[in-house]
């Protein structure tokens, strides 16, 4: 089966269907070759451009680790606003490689994507923010969790590409007990955060209110952004998050923790959702 097929298999869960989550295991097929390293072999992770397309036209060009592509795009174009329900994607009229396309409709015409580091006035944080509020609500209350357990988050993402490899990111979807309910790892921190995205909104579980994402790095803006717009109320980091993450989070009512490693855990806002010392 093809990385872009098996991340499309579906599975029951409590009695309905769902795209199967791949939360351990091993890695999709294709996300890992071997190359020669001074006589000996070594794993690196596979890093391959995927276009994107919508309605047979170009749509963006990522950077990414192939598996669950269909995932990827649901996410990245759910998070650019420019669908809002689990969409029909699949492979391209012409069977075109590293390729996926978008059957249905945009809610909005993409016209040419902003990016604010090449913007004309510079990378500008108020710009920024009022972006995401167009995007997005204000996060709802969401579940109130114990801090020990936000700290254990990272030791409960399943990295078996990492762990060959020391070159993937991870994202993890988790319920409030603390359980994985997806995990997907990419060279893109971006990727894996819409690969999850992705997976969540073909399962019909998009917005997030009820659950808690982690990332196995630090806590940019960009990641910190797709968590609000998917309706994550919680996202966690092992590293330290940024100005702009921490504004966009206080402005947007999510909890945004950093440094989770072992029994510690900083929490920077949100932190009415957090019980315990």
């Amino acid at each position: 089966m093809s990385s872009s097929a098996e991340s499309t298999a579906l599975r029951a869960v409590d009695g309905r269907a769902e795209p199967a989550s791949h939360a351990g295991g091993e890695p999709p097929p294709g996300a890992i070759t071997a190359i020669a390293l001074e006589g000996r072999k070594d794993s690196v992770a596979v890093e391959e451009p995927l276009e994107i397309r919508a309605r047979g036209n170009p749509l963006a060009i990522t950077m990414r680790t192939p598996g669950n592509d269909e995932e990827l795009a649901a996410g990245f174009l759910f998070g650019e606003g420019l669908i809002d329900s689990a969409p029909d994607i699949g492979p391209t009229a012409d069977l075109a490689a590293n390729a996926i396309e978008l059957r249905g409709e945009l809610t909005r015409e993409p016209g040419l994507r902003n990016f604010y580091t090449s913007s004309s006035c510079g990378v500008c944080g108020k710009g920024a923010l009022e972006e995401v509020a167009v995007a997005c609500d204000p996060l709802p209350a969401g579940p109130r969790v114990a801090r020990a357990m936000l700290a254990a988050l990272p030791d409960r993402l399943s990295q078996p590409g990492f762990r060959r490899t020391g070159g993937l990111h991870a994202t993890g979807l988790f319920d409030a007990a603390g359980e994985p309910l997806c995990v997907r790892e990419d060279v893109g921190r971006h990727n894996a955060m819409d690969k999850v995205v992705g997976w969540a909104l073909l399962a019909g579980r998009v917005p997030l209110h009820d659950l808690i994402l982690c990332v196995s790095g630090r806590l940019s803006f960009e990641l910190a952004q797709k968590a609000a717009v998917a309706g994550a109320p919680i996202l966690v980091g092992v590293g330290a998050p940024t100005s702009l993450a921490i504004a966009l989070a206080a402005d947007r009512g999510l909890t945004l923790c950093g440094f989770a490693r072992g029994r510690s855990v900083n929490v920077y806002t949100g932190a009415e959702r957090v019980l315990g010392p």
